[in-house]
């Protein structure tokens, strides 16, 4: 059965990546640059500047004065269109009504699905499966460009390492590499190969850059990166992004040492004109630029668009320092007109490439593409390639399937909103399926289950809820607890400082566990959470983020053993907030400490005996590091060979390690293959990413998965900031997590 679905699957997700002809795909780069040029030629310097603004939409009731700056020529792009008759209205105008006829792009936050709703992204990269990943951002691609988008704010590629920032539930975890493999594989998913397709949209790369660095996780902080992190850690996703053919990036509303992202030319024309060669255009994020003011950056309005112009913003999102003083700078020659035309040849470029000059409308009748049956397989085999399995005591889950009573207990078993996650414009609660809901599908009438919140929200602190939990966890053959926070509580400004369990959460769990049924407790959040105290007082435990539509099947797939469990962590999971940034690829230091080394040094500063970087209170270790993640089977390692223990500059490593399932169910494993560069220049992570394979086994089934490192795959920025290999010692790890695996290492020679 699991063959034949994997199949069917398969052979949708094949059909999905297929490119659906569009318009601009028949005109080459040279053509649609000769069509630029000849508009751009007709254009006055008003109508120039008004393809550089974006405005959010105001509503089919709103003012009048957008309709009327659209047959000016003074509007480029809306965000939040609300309907496909709203967007053809306005569409109408810009192509009939107005001197030159230029479509509007219509942009939305297409984030994490759009009426089919995946898990949140952090979700998603849980999974380690870029082709799943590809397969689901066309799902929302297809629905969204049918219902009038043309153009999504996604993906966002910030890296972060601090889980009490809100918005890490949109991004792709803490680490470069594996946020540059997933990142690329969303921006194929919703561009295809031809962004002018009927069934594709044109992504943007977001928030560039270093946006997740915000100091203690608050939203929109400063962050104080020198420009070796910058190169190696935060930009590295965008430069997938782009190699992957982004049209678009959103400038971030931090600044990055001292200087806006908004109106940073090193990182706008240095790193992503100049060595980049980005041919897309650049949209600040909602009024990122006038909030330069507030940094204290630029005086005034006219001066945050001269910066912002000169850096290297296009395209204005919602503010109006463009509208209103670019004509001005131009006309007193603190501008060149020659930047103008340069930003609105990037515009014109990708409404060309989009094919709106040739396809400006949406047809009626959009609906027919939402939530499908094949969109809600495909949200359902994401969701459950996202779950992590963090705990399995005794091998308690996979569920016996003939159990009478089934207590389904907490304030996340049955909200189908909350299950969306944050950043959900398009998605419907009414269709999603709750874990109560897909487990009462499941059982029918065979098994009976007993449905308490205990809790009324994920924040409620009142306990009245308790008794009639208790009763039904007394009664039960099992308990199941879906715990974890709401969509409210992550997403953007919505940062926490403290990250345990919210409300009466925890109190819950004690009272249930004294019971000593045997109990799962599934976790429902858009960040990493604390739960330590509590982990312990449960048999097994599931992080199934925030899984969105179809992740009550999911859920229930995976606690039944319709599915064995396969998600690792694209994130570590603190102890305690006190310990963060906790992440792998952390540096050494001169002090190291040992992995569990807590408590009071015996040494003093006369003779630091154990003085090391260490805490005395909790040991440095993450609760769940990153890449971790148990199955219903165990996977066996071996044999780790190298084809060599000695190559030179420009030579290729190949590595082997065979992998056996161990189990009595068929199984994925995701392999990690690690480094470390012991000695160099500048100082290495103790580890880094470099390769990972996702594999399927049948039980007693062995692989050998293959991968291979080029030197160039070794390289570093130095202390000339150049991009190379050093000779050396290296080593390298095969396995199932950034803390195990097989070892071996080698040497970069002369």
């Amino acid at each position: 059965m699991r063959t034949f679905r994997m199949f069917i699957l398969s052979l949708f997700i094949f059909n999905l990546l297929l490119v659906i002809p569009g318009t601009a795909r028949t005109l080459t780069d040279g053509q649609i640059e000769n069509k630029v040029n000849e508009l751009l030629g007709k254009m006055t310097l008003k109508e120039k500047i008004g393809q550089m603004v974006q405005y959010s939409y105001s509503g089919s009731h709103g003012s009048k004065m957008q309709e009327e700056a659209i047959r000016q020529g003074l509007v480029g792009s809306f965000l939040n269109g609300e309907s496909i008759a709203d967007i053809n209205r306005l569409q109408k105008i810009a192509v009939e009504e107005t001197r030159l006829g230029i479509p509007l792009i219509f942009g939305r936050d297409v984030i994490h699905g759009f009426r089919t709703v995946l898990p949140i992204p952090l979700g998603q990269a849980a999974s380690w499966n870029p082709h799943l990943i590809e397969a689901g951002n066309a799902i929302a691609a297809r629905e969204a460009r049918a219902n009038g988008v043309h153009w999504t704010f996604a993906p966002m590629l910030d890296i972060c390492r601090d889980p009490r920032w809100g918005r890490i539930a949109e991004g792709l975890g803490e680490d470069p590499y594996l946020a540059s493999q997933l990142g690329a594989a969303m921006t194929r998913g919703f561009q295809g190969n031809d962004y002018s397709a009927p069934d594709r949209l044109a992504a943007c790369a977001k928030h560039y850059v270093a946006y997740g660095a915000a100091e203690g996780g608050r939203d929109y902080n400063t962050t104080a990166v020198s420009e070796r992190q910058l190169r190696e850690i935060y930009l590295p996703p965008f430069r997938a992004a782009v190699n992957a053919g982004v049209a678009t990036i959103m400038s971030a509303f931090n600044e990055i040492d001292g200087i806006p992202a908004s109106g940073n030319q090193f990182t706008l024309r240095t790193v992503l004109r100049d060595e980049w060669q980005f041919k897309g255009f650049v949209v600040s994020d909602w009024s990122s630029m006038t909030e330069m003011l507030n940094h204290g950056f630029c005086v005034d309005e006219k001066d945050v668009a001269l910066k912002s112009l000169t850096a290297g913003v296009d395209m204005e999102m919602v503010s109006e320092a463009y509208i209103h003083h670019l004509e001005n700078l131009v006309n007193e020659k603190q501008i060149a007109s020659e930047l103008i035309d340069e930003s609105v040849r990037n515009i014109l470029r990708i409404k060309f490439k989009a094919g709106l000059f040739d396809n400006p409308y949406t047809p009626e009748g959009g609906e027919k593409v939402l939530l499908t049956p094949a969109n809600q397989n495909v949200a359902r085999e994401i969701a459950r390639q996202s779950l992590v399995l963090l705990k399995n005591e005794k091998h308690l889950l996979p569920l016996a399937k003939n159990l009478k009573r089934i207590a389904v207990i907490g304030p996340l078993a049955n909200a189908p909103h909350d299950q969306l996650g944050c950043w959900v414009l398009d998605g419907h609660q009414e269709y999603t399926i709750t874990p109560l809901k897909a487990l009462q599908d499941y059982f029918g009438k065979e098994t009976e289950i007993l449905f308490a919140e205990g809790l009324k929200t994920s924040r409620t602190t009142r306990t009245d809820g308790f008794d009639q939990a208790f009763k039904y966890a007394s009664l039960a053959d099992a308990v199941l607890l879906f715990m974890g926070e709401e969509a409210i509580l992550s997403g953007e400004a919505h940062s926490r400082a403290f990250l345990e369990l919210p409300g009466a959460q925890e109190k819950l769990i004690e009272e249930i566990a004294k019971l000593n049924k045997p109990t799962v407790m599934i976790i429902l959040a858009g960040r990493p959470l604390t739960f330590h105290q509590v982990a312990e007082k449960v048999g097994a435990i599931i992080y199934a983020w925030h899984p969105g539509t179809m992740g009550g099947p999911a859920i229930v797939d995976v606690l039944f053993g319709d599915y064995a469990p396969s998600g690792k962590l694209p994130v570590s999971f603190p102890k305690t907030v006190g310990q963060i940034p906790v992440y792998y690829a952390h540096k050494n230091t001169g002090r190291p400490p040992s992995p569990n080394q807590k408590g009071i040094p015996m040494g003093t500063p006369l003779d630091p005996v154990a003085f090391v970087s260490n805490y005395l209170d909790v040991d440095v270790m993450p609760e769940y590091p990153f890449g971790y993640g148990l199955s219903y089977v165990n996977f066996e390692y071996s044999n780790l060979k190298l084809s060599t223990d000695k190559l030179k500059m420009g030579e290729t490593l190949e590595i082997s390690v065979q992998v056996k399932n161990s189990g009595k169910m068929a199984a994925d494993e995701i392999v990690q293959l690690y480094i470390r560069d012991l000695v160099a220049s500048i100082t290495r992570p103790v580890k880094e990413l470099k390769g990972f394979k996702r594999i399927t086994l049948k039980p007693g089934e062995r692989q050998v998965v293959n991968f291979k490192l080029q030197t160039d795959d070794l390289a570093f920025y130095n202390q000339q900031m150049k991009m190379m290999a050093e000779p050396g010692k290296f080593h390298l790890w095969a396995g199932k997590s950034a803390v195990d695996g097989l070892q071996a290492e080698f040497w970069i020679v002369e």
